[in-house]
């Protein structure tokens, strides 16, 4: 099989400044002749924690300097869920998400979403066959194991509530026939918190589909040394991705991997910690609405896959701390005096944790 990379894409991630156009897919084949690279000693043990070292490692030959987010998306993976990232520009998300591609053997794609998408454009549509003279269906870009859903809060609401509904239900329905998306499915949304111009804002209801919200800070000097090193190189790490990374998992096993999350204890105790954090936020006087009972499923799924990553197979309070943040901070909505007094939903769910009984078993 040829390379299937062939486009170039920069550290910047890609991002356009909205003349590209409307779909842009990239197509990374799952490549099925290519034999997983052999693992290092003792990482192929059979647990989570093992082949999430396999991944991390790979993913880090050309992607470092944001190991919260490679763990965010890792956790988020795990957990079945989807993930909002708000970062600016130049932060290198397309790469990320064609280097979990090639890592995981997964098929990825990409969507720039602009004032003119249409939902069709995401989801596909029937076109006519001359040679059957009948319609069959042309799938879009959304069928595929990770993709990039990169600005959509730059396409109009009816476009990315299509997105977000195939993201609910893992498939496409068209003239009464349902087109079901293979597991894995991710979904990495991307954002620019410092644009407005040309953009829409993504209700509640719709934020509330994304397990996670993460943010993309810069990388420390160290980092940012490396990748200018790395681009001193004959083949940058945004070229020829093929060459430079191989799949050290497969499709299947990520799924085997999912179930194992999913099955990671989780006791009373932690359940009413989680509960209890959840209520908070309903009575917290900076929050002008607290958050849905989804929002405590997603911090359970979330301190699962923590757990596991860590090589546990059982829950702790640290566990659920760890994913207050991302699975909150997209809920939760600010009383106009919070808004105007500049403080962030971050900085006011830390004070919440701070304010919660940690329980002791």
């Amino acid at each position: 099989m040829s390379d299937p990379v062939n486009e170039v894409t920069f550290l910047d991630g890609g991002e356009g400044d909205g003349e590209d156009a409307p779909v842009e897919a990239t197509h990374i084949e799952a490549a099925a002749p290519v034999e997983p690279r052999p693992a290092a000693e003792g990482s192929r043990d059979g647990t989570v924690a093992g082949w999430s070292r396999r991944v991390t490692a790979e993913i880090n030959k050309v992607f470092i300097g944001q190991d919260r987010l490679v763990r965010g998306v890792l956790a988020a993976l795990l957990a079945g869920g989807h993930v909002l990232v708000e970062s600016v520009p130049g932060l290198g998300k397309t790469l990320l998400v064609r280097a979990f591609g090639r890592a995981l053997g997964c098929d990825f794609n990409r969507i720039q979403f602009t004032p003119d998408l249409m939902p069709s454009d995401v989801t596909g549509s029937p076109i006519y066959d001359e040679r059957i003279h009948d319609f069959r269906f042309r799938p879009g870009p959304v069928f595929t194991q990770l993709l990039l859903a990169d600005e959509i809060n730059r396409a109009p609401a009816k476009t990315h509530a299509a997105l977000l509904e195939i993201m609910q239900e893992s498939r496409v329905t068209v003239d009464g026939t349902d087109h079901r998306i293979e597991p894995p499915f991710l979904v990495m949304a991307t954002q620019n918190p410092i644009e407005s111009e040309g953009t829409y804002n993504l209700p509640e209801a719709q934020l509330d589909r994304f397990l996670f919200k993460l943010v993309a800070s810069y990388p420390g000097e160290k980092d940012e040394i490396e990748i200018l090193r790395m681009h001193t190189r004959d083949t940058p790490p945004d070229r020829d991705l093929g060459a430079q990374l191989a799949p050290v998992t497969s499709p299947a096993e990520v799924i085997a991997m999912q179930g194992r999350a999913a099955r990671v204890l989780a006791d009373d105790h932690v359940l009413g910690y989680i509960t209890a954090l959840v209520r908070a936020t309903r009575k917290w006087p900076a929050f002008a609405m607290g958050v849905s009972p989804r929002a405590g499923v997603a911090m359970l799924k979330g301190a699962r896959a923590i757990a596991a990553l860590e090589g546990r197979d059982y829950t702790v309070p640290d566990d659920v701390q760890e994913v207050v943040l991302p699975a909150l901070r997209h809920r939760v909505v600010l009383t106009p005096e919070a808004e105007v007094e500049g403080r962030s939903p971050d900085e006011l769910l830390s004070e919440l944790v701070r304010s919660v009984e940690v329980p002791i078993r």
